[in-house]
């Protein structure tokens, strides 16, 4: 046979392939298993595989004839096989909704098979491959006794008859080596299998990776209770100190703060509960959402309400009452009727991170200005939080990682008591001003000066303790009848637009980190349509906000590794129970409002790096992604400043910060009708609206690929119903769901 030649190959291979299956049987049980590599770790190649969906359907035609050809024929990821005769090598195609790459169906896979004279492989150097890549593809060839040709038909031999090579032996596979045997490779073969380290309980379902406590799991009654109460401690800045804002903005004593506060306590725990039975069932915390903090504010600084003296609190109240109850309506309504599926559509994570970025930036005017009326607390409040979270994050107690999980609450204790050494102390004494203020003091122009400082920085100012009452249960309608109006209802009829899109960025980065797999678009709208009927509860209790999933979640979960849906519940016992306690709401009014002030100034923080941090669902780099998240953030901040210019006319003082808040009564809009000037002034002078507003008409406008924009990929409701684990994760209760068994479209 001439050098070159390929007849007598072809004949070969075709009675290999024919007529060798008794030689193949023969020598399969010589084949050596497949054995992983002690010193390598296959959860790295599993959960790379995993995160990219990179399945291995490379191919190529090549011609090993010289070794110099074969080392330039490398398989690489990005560019495939190279094709060594001067050919192109086959293109791999990305799917752009799954994120894996299309098989090519017609080209044959054709693994590497050694030849002994040169020592490598056809496409690819043998010296240059990992151990267990080597032990795959001998484990391939062996398992389905297979010859595998090239692109030209030659069958590859790994035996030479003379030093030319004129004559080629077609041997299937060198004869193996008997394994030496190894106790331990059921045991490696089970983390390879698992790459989380433990099998999967009934069901297919397995905690996530670092997680002390998953969504189902049942630790024990005392564990529950830990975990619950760490749950909400880890929240307690965000949980507590709205009403510290609204309530002496309204005009309110320190009375009626802390009933709000118990008010909101019931509330969350009411709420949280029904959202993890009805709602997307993730372990997700409801509360007052900093969301409708702006717009309360908007609402109660209208120029009809400067100037009330008497019931302010509870007139400015009934009417936010009646807004968010309309707001909320709207979000139920968006929700069941399965439009929220369909909303879905335009949500990405390009539109959800400038969004909730703003939540946080839009009280940059309020969080310092107020904390700086008494700086010899507030900085070292911010300082100690920033130390408990930053410097000593990795710092163990114990097992527990204390200063990262209770940085707020354990910082606010030793600041508070602090602070009370300073007031008994006498630093904020000064010679003929009572603390009794503003009463006493506002009429002796000496103590004047002294009576802000003084009001912001003693701990004993506040007389919540004192007349607050040992038990008292909120209850619905309390501060009267609510009062309805259409502007404030356009107002929030939006603002739970925003909330929505907060939530929805919520469920997916919480799924991810608890279940590994997101909802559906039913379930998402579920979980949307629940939160409106808990902000119906908010807003007939009157806690003054709607209540609405808090950002802050994603944190806690990260922080506390515990997803137990069970711990949620029996935390939000608690606030319940804690609500019952008048004392409990008075104590939390009690903290001074420099020292609250100090708390926001880091919540609103997270609150906009954790918005931010959404955009690694998407392409960070991308200059298209980059330039609207920007140009949403500019504008979402300059636009409401244009409409917060116009200073309304009005004979009373008020703190700074309020000032921006007052553009909704006298704002540049003028369309003739009182009701839709008030509307429009005030939603365009609110930050996350405006940015929602530029994110959205942008990044659904301006070309992108799924990849670059970070699509929200979603579960199809089929895949949840087929899937046991996922089904109990998702399902409502057995008894619920058939009630619901008419709607579809809520992934029942």
């Amino acid at each position: 046979m001439e050098t070159g030649s390929t007849s007598k190959s072809r004949v070969k291979a075709e009675r290999v392939k024919d007529g060798g299956a008794t030689r193949l049987s023969s020598m399969l049980q010589k084949i050596e298993p497949f054995m992983p590599r002690i010193d390598h770790n296959p959860n790295e190649l599993r959960s790379w595989a995993k995160r990219t969906g990179f399945v291995s359907d490379y191919s190529g035609g090549t011609q090993a004839s010289a070794s110099q050809k074969n080392d330039s024929a490398l398989f690489d990821l990005e560019k495939g096989l190279d094709s060594i005769n001067g050919g192109s090598s086959p293109k791999i195609e990305i799917d752009p909704v799954l994120g894996r790459t299309k098989p090519n169906r017609g080209i044959e896979i054709e693994p590497v098979v050694k030849n002994e004279r040169d020592g490598t492989g056809r496409g690819e150097d043998q010296s240059r491959r990992t151990g267990v890549e080597a032990k795959v593809d001998e484990r391939k060839v062996g398992s389905n006794g297979s010859v595998y040709r090239n692109g030209n038909g030659n069958v590859n031999g790994n035996a030479n008859a003379n030093g030319n090579g004129n004559r080629n032996e077609v041997p299937v596979v060198a004869p193996a080596v008997e394994p030496k045997k190894d106790d331990n490779l059921a045991e490696r073969d089970a983390k390879l299998d698992f790459p989380y380290g433990e099998e999967p309980a009934p069901g297919g379902w397995h905690r996530p990776s670092g997680m002390k406590c998953g969504l189902r799991e049942n630790p024990g009654f005392v564990p529950l209770i830990y975990y619950g109460l760490q749950h909400y401690l880890s929240l307690a800045g965000s949980l507590i100190f709205i009403p510290s804002i609204i309530v002496p903005a309204m005009g309110g004593t320190d009375k009626d703060t802390a009933t709000v506060i118990s008010t909101m306590l019931l509330v969350s725990g009411v709420t949280t509960i029904l959202h993890s039975y009805f709602g997307t069932r993730l372990p997700l915390v409801q509360g007052s959402s900093y969301v409708y903090l702006a717009p309360a504010l908007v609402i109660m600084n209208a120029r009809e309400y400067r100037d009330l003296t008497e019931h302010k609190f509870r007139h400015i109240m009934r009417e936010l009452q009646g807004a968010i109850i309309v707001g909320s309506i709207f979000q139920s309504i968006l929700g069941y009727s399965g439009l929220m599926s369909l909303f879905l559509r335009f949500i990405n994570p390009v539109v959800v991170a400038p969004t909730v970025a703003a939540v946080g930036l839009a009280f940059f005017s309020y969080g310092f200005p107020e904390a700086g009326s008494c700086v010899e607390i507030s900085i070292p409040q911010i300082l100690l939080l920033l130390i408990f979270t930053l410097y000593l994050r990795g710092i163990s107690i114990f097992g527990h990682r204390v200063f990262r999980i209770y940085a707020v609450p354990l910082s606010i204790m030793i600041i508070w008591t602090y602070a009370f050494f300073l007031t008994a102390g006498g630093a904020y004494n000064y010679k003929g001003c009572s603390p009794d203020i503003p009463s006493s003091n506002i009429l002796i122009d000496a103590c004047r000066k002294h009576a802000y400082t003084m009001k912001h920085c003693r701990t004993d100012v506040s007389n919540a303790w004192r007349a607050a009452a040992w038990v008292r249960i909120p209850y619905p309608l309390q501060w009267g009848i609510p009062i309805f109006h259409l502007r404030t209802s356009m107002i929030m009829i939006i603002v739970s637009l925003v909330a929505s899109v907060d939530s929805v960025g919520t469920y997916h980065s919480a799924s991810v980190r608890v279940i590994s797999k997101p909802p559906s678009p039913g379930i998402v709208s579920r979980g949307i349509a629940m939160e409106g009927f808990c902000s119906i509860l908010a807003g007939l209790w009157g806690t003054g906000t709607g209540s609405t999933t808090l950002t802050e979640n994603v944190h806690t979960i990260d922080i506390t590794k515990v997803a137990s849906r069970r711990a949620v519940e029996v935390g939000a016992v608690f606030l319940i129970l804690f609500s019952f306690v008048g004392k409990v709401g008075a104590i939390l009014a009690s903290i001074p409002q420099a020292l609250a002030a100090s708390v926001l100034c880091f919540m609103w923080a997270l609150i906009v790096a954790l918005g931010l941090s959404t955009l690694q669902y998407s392409q960070t780099a991308s200059f298209r992604n980059i330039t609207i998240v920007g140009v949403a953030l500019f504008l979402g901040l300059s636009i409401p400043a244009y409409f917060q210019q116009y200073q309304p006319e009005s004979s009373l003082i008020l703190p700074s910060y309020f000032v921006p808040y007052m553009a909704a009564s006298s704002g540049p809009v003028h369309t003739g009708s009182e009701q839709l000037d008030f509307a429009l002034n005030a939603i365009l002078s609110l930050n996350m609206v405006v940015t929602l507003l530029v994110a959205f008409v942008l990044d659904n406008t301006v070309p992108g690929s799924r990849q670059e924009r970070g699509v929200y990929i979603w579960s199809r409701a089929e895949e949840i119903a087929n899937d046991p684990s996922l089904l109990s994760d998702y399902a409502l209760p057995r008894k619920v769901a058939r009630c619901f068994y008419w709607a579809r479209c809520l992934g029942v």
